[in-house]
């Protein structure tokens, strides 16, 4: 997993390539052919991964190079996923590789060009990385997703002899409660700063800006871990590295 911004266009890119081998990870021609698409991602903007496969990469197509660098490794090798983000960015690439962060700001007065901001966007996507949010926050929470984890609690308290038989604007009462408490695990804005716990996300970003003079916002993020996923599908992966073998 790698990921990159570039400051002058203003763009980031997170991008995952599976490889069969760590070994094969770590190797200069295939980190050299991630930075490359990489940069093809961020220039040309390609809809997903069938379409960077079609997509220049100086004189031949990504998917030649691939097949070439395919043939130099003696591995399969794939694009398995990316994601691109227009505007202020922060990238992050954690433990070699294991895991690849992208965040979105929105900014005011130019901060982001500030080393202090740059500072601040490395500590809010180790964040990411380290405390694994699902949500930026609150807001982006979906309502059935809010429904479902209140259903589960209810049925937990019917469950527990303790809580079963409290008045229903009680348990309502620890229903909020552990809304809150879901919301401060799940939003990455209502989480504690991982680098102080006497903060929030939220108060760290605010106090950021404010000693920089502007504003900013956390607009998105994407957290992508190495082989996410796909470890359920070892066995189709391997049959079908037959099937191209044959």
């Amino acid at each position: 997993v790698y990921a990159d911004y570039c400051p002058e266009c203003k763009v980031g890119v997170v991008i995952e390539v599976n490889a069969e081998t760590d070994f094969v990870a770590k190797n200069d021609k295939f980190v050299d052919f991630v930075k490359k698409a990489t940069k093809v991602i961020m220039e040309q903007n390609p809809a997903d991964v069938e379409t960077l496969m079609n997509c220049k990469m100086g004189d031949e197509t990504v998917d030649q190079a691939l097949k070439e660098l395919i043939l130099v490794i003696k591995e399969n090798i794939k694009v398995r996923r990316f994601t691109r983000y227009e505007g202020v960015c922060s990238a992050y690439v954690h433990g070699g590789g294991t895991h690849g962060i992208l965040v979105n700001f929105e900014t005011t007065n130019g901060i982001e060009a500030k080393d202090e901001f740059v500072a601040y966007g490395k500590d809010i996507a180790m964040q990411v990385a380290a405390a694994n949010p699902s949500y930026v926050d609150e807001a982006s929470v979906p309502a059935e997703v809010v429904a479902k984890e209140k259903e589960i609690m209810l049925v937990q308290m019917s469950q527990d002899p303790k809580n079963a038989n409290k008045p229903e604007a009680v348990k309502q009462k620890m229903i909020e409660g552990k809304i809150k408490k879901f919301f401060k695990e799940n939003c990455l804005v209502d989480q504690e700063f991982v680098k102080d716990g006497d903060l929030t996300v939220a108060q760290y970003t605010a106090k950021v800006a404010k000693d920089l003079g502007g504003e900013i916002k956390i607009v998105k993020f994407a957290r992508f871990v190495k082989g996410e996923g796909l470890e359920k599908r070892a066995d189709d992966f391997a049959s079908e590295v037959a099937s191209m073998v044959k």
